[in-house]
């Protein structure tokens, strides 16, 4: 997970990513998106709409394993952070299988 939670602020910081829930699904809806990050502790209808959007898009999606109290930490943001969908990895090798 230590791997995965430096991955994540490395995205944010030097890549380009969608924060928050309408901005993850419009990265989904456009194609622009090609990984989902969701919070594992979320509403449950929240997390399987964007399991599914993102499913019939072809987007992989990873589940955060914590709360969006931890995940926008992590993100470096000073709020919660439900969903956030990585478009372009930057310096982050989030990507990469």
């Amino acid at each position: 997970m230590a791997d995965l939670t430096n991955d994540i602020r490395l995205a944010v910081d030097s890549g380009k990513t969608a924060v928050g829930l309408n901005t993850v699904i419009d990265s989904i809806r456009d194609s622009s998106a090609k990984l989902v990050i969701i919070a594992s502790k979320n509403k449950e209808g929240t997390a399987q709409d964007i399991m599914h959007m993102a499913g019939i898009a072809g987007i992989k999606v990873i589940k955060f394993d914590g709360n969006p109290v931890e995940l926008g930490a992590v993100c470096g943001k000073p709020f919660s952070v439900s969903a956030l969908s990585v478009i372009e990895a930057g310096n982050s090798n989030i990507l990469k299988d």
